[in-house]
């Protein structure tokens, strides 16, 4: 795309100059990206056989935890100038397309494994190191060679650079009592096919290939990273990256391990994370020698790998800091994709309804965080997109989670034929490659007859703003066209390629829509006949479960929950997520005791603390095996609510009390109030792990007050025709949770394709 425009748009710039003249502007930008992006490593082709898709039975064998893990036959330590396994230990087969990104990473070119065009073209390199148009071969499985640097930081910054650059500016730390250079050794290279690092305090005797392990303390921590992925890449992890993220750690004396493959933007098989996790540990145990403890510290999808890798393996961490947590990927998917339906009817179904332009009226359907105050980084966007519906092009008066956080995120994990970085493939791969989330986890979610992943999304009988009805904030009216027009998503085999901004291959600006809705079931347009929701698949909902992918609450090792308050900022970040893990672990066990939940004021970033005090609880529970992890909890780990200047608001047992758990508000909810989604709102509970809910009959539902104060029996035959088959019935569990997810009968198993 670029900005020479047709008869047709030359009129738009007449109509209404500025509005074309800004949107020119990010075509421009983004046109640029892509001409860029080309220049970058694209994958020509793949396998013969690796994308044919047939038919594949969901999971249905154990629940990890209950799975003993293989020993690694690979022969540790992997020394420098060597490569790392390939194959995945035991989380199943290599998937392809797989993008190489060791150049992004600044770590040069993959080694050729194949001829047959399968992969990335790889290049000789000239006397000058640039590459020049000598094919040498291609690449699928992006292997490089393993390779050791010293880094230090620089007095006064928190940056590292390579030791060969060093003058006087070497920052200067005391380890052990002793004050020494700031020196780090780090060390590159790929397992599993991603690119992992490991960083330790440089010794006063080691070397590159021999590391002098004595100024480390003992304790390793394990990196994570968020952003939302499903699969087809290995990711960028460059030289500097973990350094800057962990220096506080580093200056401790901490080591540091970290893979692509624990990053979330590359991919959530959890699996996978954890079989490469595993193995970089391995590899730094090889090294160092065996951690006192490894703790886990990550953000958003890095905090999800610490909740899921505490509850279905032992091993990996033995304490965890998640920030921004979610307890999973899979559950937020269950109102994530109500938002950008919500948001079609708000912005185009019902946009006559003045209502919605107050955007806290929004929050009422929604639950989540909006602010007709916020200014919307997509307005120029959102004046196209109304534009190209056939409406006047207006800004929008505010913004919403939904609209600023879930839509892109979302549509990546839904759409088979949606991947925003397309122009990093061939265009046959783009055409005939099934992207997705469901897609990327088959092997569990199963194929279903006409070739595509299985999904479990459902919201038949969800009754959107069912709380606002019972409250008087709506009426019966509203509340009944909502439900008649919103609808649901298209089945997978029924998706076209995504129009989303112009990310999705679509050059077509009369095609455009920023909410999708040609994926959308809608009604009639004149509301005769209700629209359609979307039915979830049970098989697809219990292998969730059984494969490990959701959270439901069984951890047992240390877990301080940290996070900056963020509710009001109309981002995914939301506070109630802690307490959504928080409530799940009491459900499963009986209580949270080994939890603990910080919020900060974003002005103060309390990690350093979280990881002195669980330094302390650790020291506590190793010197004395006896104690329970609660028993040797420290007093300074509570939960606790932090102004902008690090000082206490309050902290105890009962400072989150509030709706949640039926309670009055604590301290802390009072002082940092959260939200709600579109399912709580419907009248879920802040579990929120209803994927499927049981439906009750309308009849029953009146009975039962579901609708409050609301009258609703003039509107029961209207209920009936949007709900033929019942509406939700929240008081009894979710539909597809296997009741012998855990059962005391099942005795745990070494992997074998029986149990995968």
């Amino acid at each position: 795309m670029s900005c020479k425009f047709s008869t047709f748009l030359f009129f738009i710039v007449t109509s209404a100059g500025l509005f074309l003249l800004s949107s020119c502007s990010i075509l421009l930008d983004t046109d640029g990206l892509m001409q860029r992006s080309h220049k970058k490593a694209r994958v020509i082709s793949v396998p013969a056989g690796s994308l044919e898709y047939h038919e594949i039975a969901p999971y249905r064998g154990l629940h990890p935890s209950l799975i003993e893990r293989p020993s690694d036959p690979f022969p540790y330590p992997i020394r420098i100038g060597e490569t790392g396994p390939v194959e995945p230990l035991y989380a199943g087969p290599l998937t392809y397309p797989f993008l190489c990104q060791s150049e992004e990473s600044k770590l040069g070119q993959p080694l050729v494994d194949n001829h047959q065009q399968a992969g990335v073209a790889v290049y000789a390199i000239d006397e000058q190191g640039e590459k020049t148009d000598q094919l040498m071969g291609y690449s699928m499985d992006c292997s490089i060679p393993t390779r050791a640097y010293y880094y230090y930081n620089r007095k006064g910054t928190r940056k590292f650079y390579p030791l060969e650059e060093a003058d006087e500016d070497i920052a200067r730390i005391v380890i052990n009592g002793e004050e020494v250079d700031f020196i780090v050794r780090l060390e590159l290279g790929t397992i599993n096919r991603f690119i992992y690092s490991i960083a330790a305090l440089k010794g006063p005797n080691g070397t590159l290939h021999t590391p002098d392990k004595s100024r480390w303390n003992g304790r390793l921590a394990y990196h994570f990273k968020g952003g939302v992925g499903i699969g087809r890449k290995q990711g960028r992890n460059e030289p500097k990256t973990v350094l800057n993220d962990r220096y506080d750690q580093l200056a401790a004396g901490y080591a540091v391990a970290f893979s692509s493959g624990n990053k979330t933007s590359n991919h959530f098989n959890i699996w996978l994370a954890e079989d490469t996790a595993r193995r970089v540990k391995h590899q730094f145990v090889s090294l160092y020698g065996e951690p006192l403890y490894t703790v886990g510290i990550g953000a958003s999808g890095g905090a999800i790998q610490q909740y899921l890798l505490g509850q279905n393996s032992k091993g990996i961490i033995d304490a965890a800091i998640p920030q921004y947590s979610f307890p999973d990927m899979v559950t937020q998917l269950i109102y994530a994709l109500d938002c950008d339906l919500t948001e079609y009817y708000f912005d185009i179904t019902d946009r006559e309804n003045r209502m919605w332009e107050n955007w806290e009226n929004r929050m009422l359907v929604q639950g989540l965080s909006a602010h007709s105050v916020k200014e919307n980084r997509y307005a120029n966007i959102y004046r196209l997109a109304m534009l190209m519906n056939g409406y006047w092009p207006s800004a929008p008066s505010g913004a919403s989670e939904c609209a600023m956080e879930w839509r892109g995120p979302a549509q990546i994990a839904l759409n088979p034929r949606f991947y925003h970085h397309y122009n990093r493939y061939s265009d046959n791969l783009v055409k005939n490659t099934h992207w997705s989330h469901w897609e990327d986890l088959k092997e569990f979610y199963g194929v279903n007859k006409a070739g595509f992943a299985r999904s479990f999304w459902d919201n038949v009988g969800v009754q959107y703003g069912l709380q606002a009805l019972r409250n008087g904030e709506i009426d019966a009216e509203q509340f009944l066209q909502l439900n008649s027009r919103v609808g649901g998503w298209k089945n997978q085999q029924d998706m076209e390629p995504a129009r989303f901004w112009i990310y999705g291959g679509d050059s077509k600006l009369t095609d455009f829509s920023m909410w999708s809705h040609h994926n959308m079931k809608l009604d009639d347009q004149q509301g005769y006949q209700p629209a359609r929701r979307t039915e979830g698949d049970l098989l697809a909902i219990e292998a969730a479960y059984r494969a490990g992918l959701v959270f439901v609450g069984r951890i047992d090792i240390p877990v301080i929950d940290i996070r900056h308050y963020l509710d009001g900022e109309v981002n995914m970040h939301h506070s109630f997520a802690s307490l959504t893990t928080r409530q799940r672990m009491i459900e499963e066990k009986g209580n949270a005791d080994n939890q603990v939940i910080w919020v900060a004021d974003k002005a103060f970033d309390p990690t350093v603390q979280a990881f002195q005090v669980m330094d302390s609880w650790m020291l506590a529970l190793l010197n004395d095996p006896p104690k329970t992890v609660a028993e040797a909890k420290p007093a300074s780990a509570e939960d606790t609510c932090f102004d902008k200047n690090g000082s206490m608001i309050a902290k105890g047992g009962s400072v989150w009390d509030g709706e949640w758990n039926n309670k009055s508000a604590g301290k802390c909810t009072e002082s940092l109030p959260h939200y709600r989604t579109t399912r709580q709102v419907a009248g879920g509970s802040i579990s929120g792990d209803v994927f499927k809910c049981q439906l009750q009959s309308v009849e029953a539902a009146m009975e039962n007050g579901v609708y409050g104060k609301a009258s609703m029996t003039p509107y029961q035959n209207r209920l009936k025709r949007i709900f033929p088959s019942g509406v939700c019935d929240y008081t009894k569990p979710g539909a597809g949770r296997p009741e012998d997810l855990f059962a005391s009968n099942k005795k745990a198993l070494p992997v074998s394709p029986e149990n995968l």
